[in-house]
């Protein structure tokens, strides 16, 4: 990850509701009344500490350097009944697809997937109940109140999930981001050699009518990555989230099918279950080839997913790999 890249899908946050304010021991003191009943008030509640869902954003930078948040305390009650004022909530507006883990145990608590969903982070203590809640028809003059709770705190980290209807697979250098660049409005650094994409690349794809699709750019797999091993694990997260898979091969590969059984593989050691995504294979830089050359290819694919040979160089197939990639989403 470049030092000054904008892409921010992991932070860790200290996060610390308010207390809630005290209870009030209070009794009535006025002219003609020497001895009223209790009359003290409850404390107000401390802040919440509230993460919502943001379409707007997507990545976690504006929380990168906010390391500590304190929601405000509740306000001690007081006589008259008066109730103590709850202390400020703090919202922190994070992108769909954010997962919050307990930062000490890695338990998850809860992922943020829709517009305006909102999930209470840490909860902000109760506000003591004040001396005219005790009293009772024994005790007609209480001298004692709640304190109140205290809030909550705890290290959390946010980590972000890429929420794309297709992700792109493929090993670096595989012409991911010049498609993403011919089919979508999305500009990404291209360059020719391998780990180019060093953060994940989203664009729009429009179709017709309007209609259009997300497709994410993921940075390339190489083998061992379900290991951690070169940008690996960090970016098959990434995977586990779009609902169909492009893998992508290029034409002049040593052997296409046992590329594509590399690729397989290292989704499946890292989880298993993003086998059971539609996937569509792409034989890129066919510009290269001719149709002699196509047909022998063709023979060695896999059988059982359906195959374009493709060319952002040329535009070959590019609308009917659109198509495609639709109908399947759509179907």
């Amino acid at each position: 990850m470049s030092a000054n890249s904008n892409f921010v899908d992991y932070v860790r946050i200290f996060c610390a509701s308010g207390n809630g304010g005290k209870g009030s021991v209070h009794l009535r003191r006025e002219k003609f009344i020497p001895k009223g009943g209790p009359d003290g008030g409850d404390g107000g509640r401390g802040g919440h500490v509230i993460l919502r869902g943001n379409s707007q954003f997507w990545t976690l930078i504006h929380l990168k350097y906010r390391k500590h948040i304190r929601a405000e305390h509740g306000e001690g009650g007081s006589g008259a009944l008066r109730h103590g004022a709850d202390g400020g909530d703090i919202y922190l507006d994070v992108p769909l697809g954010t997962v919050v883990k307990v930062a000490e145990t890695g338990e998850v608590l809860f992922e943020i997937t829709e517009h305006g969903e909102e999930k209470i982070l840490v909860k902000g203590g109760r506000g003591g109940m004040g001396n005219a809640f005790f009293k009772t028809s024994t005790n007609q003059t209480p001298r004692y109140a709640q304190p109140g709770e205290e809030g909550q705190e705890n290290w959390f980290i946010f980590e972000l999930k890429i929420l794309a209807d297709v992700g792109l697979v493929g090993f670096p250098n595989a012409g991911k981001s010049t498609l993403l660049s011919k089919l979508s409005a999305a500009k990404p650094k291209i360059a020719d050699y391998p780990f180019t994409t060093l953060e994940p690349n989203l664009g729009i794809v429009e179709c017709r009518d309007h209609k259009s699709f997300v497709m994410a750019d993921i940075p390339g797999i190489i083998e061992g990555a379900h290991e951690g091993r070169g940008l690996g694990l960090r970016f098959l997260r990434h995977i586990e989230r779009n609902s169909m898979l492009l893998f992508m091969i290029p034409a002049d590969a040593k052997d296409i099918a046992a590329e594509y059984k590399v690729l397989l593989r290292e989704l499946k050691m890292y989880n298993p279950e993003l086998l059971d995504k539609e996937r569509v294979l792409a034989i890129t830089k066919s510009d290269l080839l001719d149709e002699e050359l196509e047909k022998m290819i063709k023979k060695g694919l896999p059988k059982k997913i359906p195959h374009l040979f493709i060319s952002s160089y040329t535009g070959k197939n590019l609308v009917q790999l659109r198509d495609l990639l639709w109908d399947k989403l759509n179907s």
